[in-house]
Order: structure tokens, then sequence, then C-alpha cells
């Protein structure tokens, strides 16, 4: 795991080189500590950064950039291909030779051998990476399928700057740190900015699945170059649609077992300490569990819990871990620890990011990192087997909605919206039990106000956004902001499905996965120079899953039944036979009480108004009703004040 940026910058002379991108690999320390490398080549206008977390062949022949056996290629490249060895016993059974052992130098040859689209095909793994062309003076730009490595892109002054981290692409001089108001309003819908979008003007975010090629022999200073995909989510979905899966359900979770079982093998390849966080949930107990199968040592596992037991599952991983026999370093974090890292935060995320289990991620990443270089992850099994809880919760409403003629939704929506809020949580605190089935537990009054206003929309895909949003109308809180279109907005599921949840986990997938839990781990974990790897979100693996029909993923109110049918020849069922609570934190509690002094000075009306990018009234008044306790807007009031934060550590 590593850190790359570059630049496409003809006016820069030769001496000027070397310290530009020195500075831009300076900025990337943090993701690999152990090399950097600096090439150039000044009579093109093109040069690549590169800093190294040495994972496999720690000697100098995986040193980056890297230039192919011919010399007609160099790249520099952040991520792991786990099939390496398998592409590479291809490669020399047509001749090809090698200097060392690393991946970096198989993908090169794969690429000279078959060409770029081809070789990407056969690449298993997570990846983002800068391929320079010298002999065509082509860039391309290439990231994983899933989206598990970042590689942002765009044009300032001139020149085309591109790498892993915003803060990189920063220390150019070129750079122009616009914000972009309509990116910031995305990001307080959604906590995340959502892709293609970047947070400043003029950049973005690559496409998962895709290539995307700059021509650069003309000496160009502006252009979207041609995106190729290699892959597609859509794709996926319309194949599983028309070819489900033809086994039974054994045979389904044979399948499934057998594709995980090989994804995880692959991953556990490395030439430095390995080990995997363990939540002691459905998908990090499986994923520890068939490493335990497969390896010939012990294998280290690494848990975070917290003193509040409603937010601790340090028990049930201590249990797993028991159980597997693995070596379990487990920390119980302090209110006090917790919130240490609050402010640390927004200077480990290059774009304001607001989901608050970042905490306890970046907890647990610098737990592990005491003892491991790489940790494997549970990410994905949520996405791609029906785990959230909100798809639950959608699912009942939609069967809800159903019996409520159209003509009548508006008046039922008025009329529940006409319901007092503080007397339905007095009166109505009885159902917080229930309403955990959904989430968290949440005034009954509060969500009887987003129930009014999810009946009166007009379709499945308005109210999943309504779920989905935090600030319901950003541009009308962020001056001279409108709407933006994400990744996520381009298509709908492919049909054929037949039932309300998959078209959710479409949405998911393509949006949420990669922009929220994928920047959270990727982030966290690289701060600290871990990487993190996910075995749940290897391709094969994804494409299985979207053959499997809703049968074998939610059964009986039961979620991810196929992944607990292989869980369950691992680990006894009661282990894990439990509801779900995810990675969260009491942030309402917090603002109220040790948050509250550094939240006052981030809301303030005056320095709101001051700063003129947000409208003070609206984050005024959830800030006193939130702070009298009529009101929890902990989540829409943590985006503002993350985002407030994220400016001051970035001076933006």
């Amino acid at each position: 795991m590593c850190g790359l940026a570059g630049a496409f910058d003809p006016g820069t002379e030769s001496a000027a080189w070397p310290s530009r991108l020195a500075g831009m690999a300076a900025a990337l320390r943090h993701r690999g500590p152990d090399d950097e490398g600096l090439w150039h080549d000044a009579e093109n206008g093109i040069g690549l950064a590169f800093r190294r977390l040495a994972i496999l062949d720690l000697s100098a022949s995986g040193h980056q950039p890297m230039l192919s056996a011919s010399g007609r290629y160099v790249i520099a490249y952040n991520g792991e291909v786990y099939n390496f060895q398998a592409l590479r016993a291809e490669l020399e059974s047509a001749g090809a030779r090698f200097r060392g052992h690393s991946d970096t130098e198989v993908m090169l040859a794969a690429i000279e051998a078959w060409g770029l689209e081809a070789a990407v095909k056969t690449f298993v793994g997570m990846f983002a990476f800068a391929l320079w062309d010298r002999s065509e003076r082509r860039l391309h730009l290439v990231r994983d399928r899933i989206g598990i490595k970042p590689l942002y892109w765009g044009w300032s002054r001139g020149a085309l700057l591109f790498g892993s981290e915003l803060t990189a692409l920063r220390r150019h001089p070129s750079f122009e740190a616009r914000l972009d108001r309509n990116a910031v309003a995305s990001f307080l819908r959604f906590n995340y900015v959502p892709a293609p979008h970047a947070i400043f003007e003029g950049f973005k975010k690559l496409e998962p699945g895709c290539i995307r090629t700059f021509d650069l022999a003309g000496a160009p200073r502006s252009g979207e170059g041609h995106l190729t995909a290699y892959w597609s989510l859509a794709e996926v979905a319309r194949e599983g649609s028309a070819h489900p899966f033809a086994g039974d359900e054994r045979e389904a979770v044979d399948e499934l077992e057998r594709r995980l079982t090989e994804s995880v093998a692959l991953r556990m390849i490395a030439d430095v300490p390995l080990g995997a966080f363990l939540s002691g949930g459905i998908d990090s107990s499986l994923v520890v569990a068939l490493m335990r199968a497969r390896a010939t040592g012990p294998v280290r596992t690494f848990t975070i819990g917290f003193e509040e037991k409603e937010y601790d599952e340090s028990r049930w991983a201590r249990r797993i871990a028991k159980h597997l026999g693995t070596e379990h370093t487990e920390q119980i974090v302090t209110a006090a620890e917790a919130l240490a890292v609050v402010p640390r935060i927004a200077s480990s995320f290059d774009e304001p990011f607001s989901d608050s289990s970042q905490v306890p991620t970046l907890l647990v990443s610098e737990l592990a990192r005491r003892q491991v270089t790489v940790a494997l992850s549970g990410d994905g099994g949520d996405e791609l087997f029906a785990g959230y809880k909100r798809y639950a919760l959608f699912a009942d409403l939609q069967r809800l909605l159903s019996g409520i003629p159209r003509g009548a939704r508006g008046a039922v929506g008025r009329l529940l919206g006409a319901v007092p809020v503080d007397a339905a949580n007095r009166l109505l605190g009885f159902t917080d039990p229930w309403l955990r089935r959904y989430g968290s537990a949440g005034a009954a009054g509060d969500k009887i106000r987003k129930l009014a206003e999810w009946v009166t929309l007009p379709d499945d895909r308005s109210r999943y956004m309504e779920l989905l949003s935090h600030w319901k109308n950003p541009e009308l809180l962020v001056v001279g902001s409108r709407p933006l279109q994400r990744l996520a907005d381009r298509g709908e599921c492919p049909t054929g499905f037949g039932d309300p949840i998959h078209p959710l986990m479409f949405e998911d997938t393509l949006a949420y996965l990669p922009d929220d839990i994928l920047v959270k781990v990727d982030r966290t974990s690289m701060s600290v120079g871990l990487e993190a790897r996910v075995p749940l979100l290897d391709h094969r693996v994804v494409e299985l899953a979207w053959s499997f029909p809703l049968a074998l993923k939610v059964r009986n109110g039961e979620t991810k039944w196929a992944l607990r049918q292989v869980l369950d020849r691992h680990v006894p069922k009661e282990l894990v036979d439990r509801p779900k609570m995810g990675f969260g934190l009491p942030i309402d509690v917090w603002l109220r009480g040790p948050l509250r002094a550094w939240a006052d000075d981030l809301l303030s009306e005056s320095r709101l108004r001051r700063e003129g990018l947000l409208v003070p009234g609206p984050i005024q008044q959830k800030w006193r009703e939130h702070l009298s306790g009529r009101r929890n807007w902990h989540y829409h009031l943590w985006d503002v004040l993350v985002l407030q934060a994220w400016r001051e550590a970035h001076g933006v």
C-alpha cells in the first residue's frame, strides 16, 4: 500500500521537477513511510512521485516509479494485485523475465504483453495507478473495480494533477484550492463528497472500474480525456438477474465458501506481519475464521471496545477469538480517549468526511499497527448480502405505503407532520426497543416527522434518498450552491430481481460503499501506515453475490443468510446470533457535554456569517433544539462540525 502523485505540466523547467515532485510525495509520507521515488521527463512535461509502504518484495527491486522491461511504460501504483504469482507464471511461460518479485513488475509485463485494458481485466486486487506511455505520450489513470483505492485528477492553471490524495495535489504550485460549494452541499446531505466530485473546483475522483486516458502529445491544457469502463456493476447486476445461480442452496453456500476462502488466502500473501480487525460481527468473524483455517501459524486479531455498553462489542469478539484460537489484542477505549481523537480526524482526511465510525476505525488501525503492517477487514458484506437495517425499514415502509391510496398520501403526510414532536417523544418512548430493529433507537417523534416527509415522495428512488439524507435541501444551507449528480444517479439497478431490496444494494455499492465505507478504511488505516485488505470485495465474490436471489440473502427476517451459513461451519451460531450493532459513538450525548465548547466555537453565528459559506439560521436552530434535548440533530450537526473543523485544519 502506497501513495502516488504526479503532474503533466510542460511549462515546468527541468531543474524545478525534483523539488515539486518531492513536495507532493512528502504529503503522502503517512501512506508510504518506507521509501520515496521520483521520476520525470521534462522534455515531455510529465513527472511521477511515489511513497512506498513495503509489503511485497521489500528489496530495492520493488522501488517505484518503475519502468517496464522495454522502457516504454512508467508506473506509479498504489495497491495490491493478489494474483500476481499466477500471472507471472503465465508470462514466464511466454518468455518474460523478471528482475525482482514485486507485483508491480508483473503488472508492467502484463501490460506490455497483452495491452492495458486486457491486462487490467486479469488483475485481482485493489489498485489505483498512473501509467505513462512514453511511446504514445499518453497518460492512463486506472482504478480498481469497486473503488477500494482512491485516485483524484484535475486541471489547474494548465497543469494536469493527479494522485492518491488531494493533500498531495495541493503541494503543486499550479493547484488552486477553490472550494466547490456544490460539493459542500452534497457532503451535508450524505456525510461524504460523492463521486465523481471532489471538494475542490476542477478536480474529480476517477470512477471505479475505469481507465481515463489523456493523449498529451499535443500538450493540451484541459480536457476530460477518454473514459473506458473495463468492469461495470450494472453489467454484473444485469447478468446476475438474467442468469441467477443455478444450483441449490447447499451448492450456493459451498461455492460462496470456496470463493471466499480463495479470496482470503490471496490476501494473506505478504512479506510483513499480518492480522485482522475483529469486531465480533458476521463479516469480520467470517474473514478471521477463514484466515485461521488457512494459516500455518497464529492469526493476530484486534478489537476496540468502549466503556459504554450500548456501543461495545468487544466481549463478543473476545469469545470468537478464543474459539478460533487467535492471538487477540483488545483495547477498551474511554470516552476521554475517543474524544482525544476527534481533533485529529479533520487532518486525517483530504476531504470533509463525517461518518462518526471513523473514530473507532482510526483507533483500531492504530492498535493493529503496533504489531502488524497488513490487516484484513470484513467490509462489504452488508452491501452484497443485504445486511443493513435500513433495507428492512424500507421494505416495511413500502408495505405500509401500499395500503395508502395515492390520492390520500398527501393528507396522511400533513396529518403526521402536524403531530407535535415533543409530545410524541414523551408519549411513545416505549417504542424505542422496537425501533432498534431499524437502526439506532431514535425518538419516536423524530421518526414520525421523517415518515410524514417520506409518504409524500413520488417514487422508490426519492424515498430511499430521503432515508439516506442528513440535510434534506443542503443547497439552501450552502450559499450559492446547487445539487450535483452522483455516479449512482446515472442509472437504475437493472430490473428482473423482482424485489425492493436489490435496487438499494445497487445504490449502496455504487455510492455508499466506495465513497463512505472504503474512504473511511483507506484514510484511517493509511494515516498510520497500515494496509487494510477487504476480501469480501474480491470482484469474483461480488459477481457471485449478484447472482444470488434475495432468498439467499434475507430469510425469515435474518440478513446475510448465505454468509451466516458459511460462518456456521466455523463458529458456533450462538457466538454471532445477536442484533447488529454497527460501529457508532454517542455523538448526541457528547455534543451536549464534553464537546459542547468545541462545537459552540465552530457553530458560532458570528463565525458562520463572517465565513460566508453556510446560512447560520437553520444551523443555530438545530443546535439550540439539540442542546435543549427536544430533538436529536447529531447527524446534521456533526456534518457541519466536521466541515468547519476540516476547513480550519486545511486552511480552506
